[in-house]
């Protein structure tokens, strides 16, 4: 049922990124919601269904977007995997690691985007940098808000609380 949900939340976030994001954009910075699912649900919830979100939601983005099949879905599957290896490593500051987690995978689903779609069609990259960071600091702001209330939430619901007499 997890992995059901996720795919479904990450076909949504997509079809957010593409109707609803341009209008949020902070000059060349633009949300990434789709990675942002995957990234928190990656912390807050499992691998796979984290690495759900990101494929599902990879070729929602591609069918979209119209770039090539699978580079988005390549891209963030590579990317939550770092996610998923940084988020384990911040275990103990479990309130943080949406925020270090969605930074270091945003970077690394940007790179790995431009590199893929430039070598499948055959363009130069030139302002990698100029593209790449702006939404990668928006994206982590927005992890920033986000991040801590779904650890939270996540962290109420799986620990019941007990009554000591």
């Amino acid at each position: 049922m997890q992995l059901t949900l996720a795919a479904v939340l990450a076909v949504v976030a997509a079809l957010v990124e593409y109707t609803i994001i341009p209008y949020l954009q902070l000059g060349d910075a633009a949300l990434q919601p789709v990675l942002l699912l995957a990234a928190i649900w990656t912390v807050v919830g499992s691998l796979e269904a984290g690495l759900t979100v990101a494929f599902v939601g990879g070729l929602a983005l591609d069918v979209l977007s119209q770039r090539p099949l699978g580079a988005s879905a390549f891209s963030l599957l590579i990317a939550i995997g770092v996610a998923s290896l940084i988020g384990g490593a911040l275990r103990r500051a479990r309130i943080l690691a949406p925020i270090v987690v969605t930074a270091a995978a945003s970077l690394v689903y940007s790179m790995l985007l431009l590199l893929v779609t430039s070598l499948l069609n055959g363009v130069s990259i030139d302002g990698a940098n100029t593209m790449v960071m702006p939404s990668a600091i928006y994206t982590t702001v927005a992890a920033a808000v986000i991040g801590p209330l779904a650890v939270t939430v996540a962290m109420r619901r799986r620990d019941p609380e007990r009554v000591d007499w």
